[in-house]
C-alpha cells in the first residue's frame, strides 16, 4: 500500500508535467486495487478506498475537471 506521503511527493515533484503527475497517481491507485485479493482484510480494503479518495482529491488539484469526474463518478 502507498502512503499519503508518497502521493504528496508525487504532487510536489517539480520535474514532472501535470500529465505525468496525473498518470503516476492513477497508476498508484490501480496498483492498490490490483494488490487487493480475496484474502485482503476489511481494514486493508478500507485503507485502499481512503487512499483512492485522497488520490482523486490530489488529482483535482492538478486537473479540476478530471478530479471532479473521478470523485463523483468513481
Amino acid at each position: 500500500m502507498y502512503s499519503k506521503k508518497t502521493i504528496d511527493k508525487t504532487l510536489s515533484c517539480k520535474s514532472l508535467t501535470k500529465k505525468q503527475k496525473t498518470d503516476r497517481l492513477l497508476e498508484i491507485d490501480a496498483r492498490q486495487y490490483t494488490n487487493l485479493g480475496t484474502d485482503s482484510t476489511t481494514e486493508e480494503k478500507a485503507t485502499v478506498k481512503e487512499n483512492s479518495l485522497y488520490i482523486y482529491e490530489t488529482i483535482k488539484k492538478i486537473d479540476l475537471r478530471l478530479g471532479k469526474t473521478l470523485l463523483y463518478n468513481g
